[in-house]
C-alpha cells in the first residue's frame, strides 16, 4: 500500500502522473514507477517535475538488465501502483509491433520498479543488429 502521506498528482484529464510526498519542509515528486522525479523542492516545483516528466516515456523502449546475457529491450504492458494489493509492473520483450510473431513473454516486476529496469541508453542492443 502507498504511504498515507503520498498525495496523488493528476493531469487535467485525471490521469495519474505520480505522487508528491513530504520530506521535511519540502516535497519530492514520485513517478508512476515509484521512483523519485525530483529532489526535495517546494510544492510547485514538485508538481512541475511530474508535469515535465508526463507519461509519454511509458511508450519508449526500456531495458531490463539481468534477464539475458545482454540487456533485454522491453516495452511496458502494465503499471499498477499498490492499492489494497501489492503493485506490479508488467513488461514484454520488444517485438517491434510484429503481429506475425507469437506473443512475447511477459515479465512481472515488483512495484516500485527495480533498478534493473532502466531507460535505454547509447550502446544498448538495438534489436535490429545481428551480432556474429
Amino acid at each position: 500500500m502507498l504511504p498515507a502521506d503520498w498525495i496523488p498528482h493528476r493531469r487535467d484529464d485525471g490521469e495519474l502522473l505520480g505522487w508528491i510526498r513530504p520530506e521535511g519542509d519540502d516535497w519530492v515528486a514520485i513517478d508512476v514507477l515509484g521512483r523519485p522525479a525530483s529532489d526535495a523542492v517546494d510544492w510547485l516545483d514538485a508538481e512541475a517535475a511530474l508535469e515535465a516528466v508526463g507519461l509519454a516515456w511509458l511508450a519508449d523502449v526500456w531495458m531490463l538488465d539481468g534477464e539475458a546475457q545482454e540487456p533485454l529491450r522491453v516495452r511496458f504492458v502494465e503499471v499498477t501502483p499498490p492499492t489494497a494489493e501489492a503493485g506490479r509492473i508488467v513488461v514484454k520483450a520488444d517485438d517491434f509491433g510484429d503481429m506475425q510473431r507469437p506473443p512475447a513473454e511477459r515479465l512481472v516486476l515488483p512495484w516500485p520498479a527495480p533498478e534493473t529496469l532502466r531507460p535505454a541508453r547509447a550502446g544498448d542492443p538495438d534489436g535490429r543488429t545481428i551480432a556474429r
